[in-house]
Protein backbone atom coordinates (compact mmCIF):
# COMPACT_ATOMS: atom_id res chain seq x y z
CA UNK A 1 0.00 0.00 0.00
CA UNK A 2 1.36 3.39 -1.00
CA UNK A 3 1.74 5.99 1.73
CA UNK A 4 -0.42 9.10 1.19
CA UNK A 5 1.34 12.25 0.10
CA UNK A 6 0.53 15.73 1.25
CA UNK A 7 0.91 19.26 -0.03
CA UNK A 8 1.49 21.69 2.83
CA UNK A 9 1.31 25.47 2.45
CA UNK A 10 2.39 27.97 5.08
CA UNK A 11 1.19 31.56 4.61
CA UNK A 12 0.16 30.69 1.01
CA UNK A 13 3.63 29.40 0.11
CA UNK A 14 3.98 25.69 -0.69
CA UNK A 15 6.61 24.30 1.66
CA UNK A 16 6.11 20.58 1.10
CA UNK A 17 4.82 18.91 -2.01
CA UNK A 18 4.43 15.18 -2.66
CA UNK A 19 5.60 14.66 0.90
CA UNK A 20 5.01 11.40 2.71
CA UNK A 21 7.09 12.55 5.68
CA UNK A 22 7.60 16.09 6.87
CA UNK A 23 10.69 15.81 9.05
CA UNK A 24 8.63 17.36 11.85
CA UNK A 25 7.69 15.76 15.14
CA UNK A 26 4.69 17.08 17.07
CA UNK A 27 3.82 16.35 20.66
CA UNK A 28 0.43 17.59 21.82
CA UNK A 29 0.77 19.24 25.23
CA UNK A 30 -2.93 20.17 25.56
CA UNK A 31 -5.80 21.22 23.28
CA UNK A 32 -3.97 24.31 21.99
CA UNK A 33 -0.25 23.79 22.58
CA UNK A 34 2.25 21.61 20.76
CA UNK A 35 5.93 20.94 21.17
CA UNK A 36 7.48 20.85 17.67
CA UNK A 37 10.83 19.34 16.78
CA UNK A 38 12.33 20.21 13.38
CA UNK A 39 15.89 19.10 12.82
CA UNK A 40 17.70 20.02 16.01
CA UNK A 41 15.43 22.96 16.89
CA UNK A 42 12.42 22.90 19.17
CA UNK A 43 9.43 25.24 19.16
CA UNK A 44 6.31 25.81 21.21
CA UNK A 45 3.32 26.23 18.90
CA UNK A 46 -0.06 27.59 19.96
CA UNK A 47 -3.04 26.60 17.83
CA UNK A 48 -5.19 29.71 17.49
CA UNK A 49 -7.80 28.82 14.85
CA UNK A 50 -9.03 25.72 13.07
CA UNK A 51 -11.08 25.42 9.89
CA UNK A 52 -11.65 21.70 9.38
CA UNK A 53 -13.53 22.12 6.10
CA UNK A 54 -10.64 23.98 4.50
CA UNK A 55 -8.04 21.92 6.39
CA UNK A 56 -6.51 25.20 7.57
CA UNK A 57 -4.86 25.89 10.90
CA UNK A 58 -3.45 29.10 12.39
CA UNK A 59 -0.47 28.69 14.71
CA UNK A 60 1.53 31.23 16.71
CA UNK A 61 5.19 30.31 17.02
CA UNK A 62 7.74 32.66 18.62
CA UNK A 63 5.27 35.54 18.28
CA UNK A 64 4.77 34.99 14.52
CA UNK A 65 1.47 33.83 13.01
CA UNK A 66 1.48 31.00 10.48
CA UNK A 67 -1.53 29.82 8.48
CA UNK A 68 -1.02 26.18 7.54
CA UNK A 69 -3.13 24.48 4.86
CA UNK A 70 -2.91 20.77 4.18
CA UNK A 71 -4.08 19.03 1.02
CA UNK A 72 -4.14 15.24 0.95
CA UNK A 73 -3.97 13.20 -2.25
CA UNK A 74 -7.74 13.49 -2.79
CA UNK A 75 -7.75 17.28 -2.38
CA UNK A 76 -4.87 17.49 -4.86
CA UNK A 77 -6.71 15.29 -7.36
CA UNK A 78 -9.88 17.39 -7.12
CA UNK A 79 -7.79 20.53 -7.67
CA UNK A 80 -6.01 18.99 -10.69
CA UNK A 81 -9.38 18.00 -12.19
CA UNK A 82 -10.71 21.54 -11.69
CA UNK A 83 -13.68 20.33 -9.65
CA UNK A 84 -13.14 22.58 -6.66
CA UNK A 85 -14.93 25.51 -8.28
CA UNK A 86 -18.04 23.43 -9.06
CA UNK A 87 -18.21 22.03 -5.53
CA UNK A 88 -18.06 25.55 -4.10
CA UNK A 89 -20.98 26.77 -6.18
CA UNK A 90 -23.86 25.77 -3.85
CA UNK A 91 -24.36 23.87 -0.63
CA UNK A 92 -27.48 22.79 1.21
CA UNK A 93 -26.78 22.78 4.96
CA UNK A 94 -23.99 23.74 7.32
CA UNK A 95 -23.44 20.97 9.86
CA UNK A 96 -21.38 20.98 13.03
CA UNK A 97 -18.00 19.30 12.35
CA UNK A 98 -17.73 18.39 16.06
CA UNK A 99 -19.71 18.80 19.28
CA UNK A 100 -19.41 22.21 20.83
CA UNK A 101 -21.00 25.45 21.97
CA UNK A 102 -22.23 28.19 19.61
CA UNK A 103 -20.42 31.39 20.62
CA UNK A 104 -21.72 33.64 17.86
CA UNK A 105 -23.98 33.48 14.82
CA UNK A 106 -22.59 35.89 12.24
CA UNK A 107 -25.35 35.74 9.60
CA UNK A 108 -29.10 36.31 9.37
CA UNK A 109 -31.88 34.50 7.51
CA UNK A 110 -32.10 35.82 3.96
CA UNK A 111 -28.47 36.90 3.85
CA UNK A 112 -26.41 36.02 0.77
CA UNK A 113 -23.07 34.38 1.51
CA UNK A 114 -20.09 33.47 -0.62
CA UNK A 115 -17.51 30.76 -0.23
CA UNK A 116 -15.19 31.62 2.66
CA UNK A 117 -17.60 33.98 4.46
CA UNK A 118 -17.66 33.48 8.23
CA UNK A 119 -21.01 32.01 9.32
CA UNK A 120 -20.64 31.23 13.01
CA UNK A 121 -18.16 30.56 15.79
CA UNK A 122 -18.21 27.18 17.50
CA UNK A 123 -16.20 26.52 20.65
CA UNK A 124 -14.89 22.98 20.93
CA UNK A 125 -12.12 21.67 23.18
CA UNK A 126 -11.51 25.21 24.48
CA UNK A 127 -10.78 26.50 20.95
CA UNK A 128 -12.83 28.94 18.91
CA UNK A 129 -13.55 27.53 15.45
CA UNK A 130 -14.84 29.90 12.78
CA UNK A 131 -17.11 27.92 10.48
CA UNK A 132 -16.96 29.37 6.99
CA UNK A 133 -19.21 28.95 4.02
CA UNK A 134 -18.07 26.05 1.82
CA UNK A 135 -19.89 27.62 -1.14
CA UNK A 136 -22.23 30.33 -2.33
CA UNK A 137 -25.85 30.54 -1.20
CA UNK A 138 -28.53 32.29 0.79
CA UNK A 139 -29.19 31.56 4.46
CA UNK A 140 -32.69 30.06 4.54
CA UNK A 141 -33.00 29.30 8.25
CA UNK A 142 -30.77 29.51 11.32
CA UNK A 143 -31.28 26.34 13.35
CA UNK A 144 -29.21 27.32 16.43
CA UNK A 145 -28.72 30.36 18.60
CA UNK A 146 -25.87 31.82 20.61
CA UNK A 147 -25.12 29.67 23.66
CA UNK A 148 -26.59 26.47 22.22
CA UNK A 149 -24.77 23.17 22.70
CA UNK A 150 -24.59 21.21 19.45
CA UNK A 151 -23.71 17.65 18.46
CA UNK A 152 -21.48 16.51 15.63
CA UNK A 153 -23.32 16.62 12.26
CA UNK A 154 -26.20 18.66 13.69
CA UNK A 155 -27.59 21.09 11.11
CA UNK A 156 -26.67 24.64 12.14
CA UNK A 157 -27.88 26.58 9.08
CA UNK A 158 -30.19 25.66 6.22
CA UNK A 159 -29.26 27.16 2.88
CA UNK A 160 -31.10 27.74 -0.39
Amino acid sequence: MQAPNYKVSVNSQVVLENATQTGLDFIRLDEQHFHVLHGEKTYLATLEKVDYQAKAFVFRINGEVYEVKIADQFDQMVERLGLHTQAAAKFKDLKAPMPGLVLEVMVEAGQKVQKGDSLLILEAMKMENVLKSPGDGVVKKIKVEKGAAVNKNQVLLEME
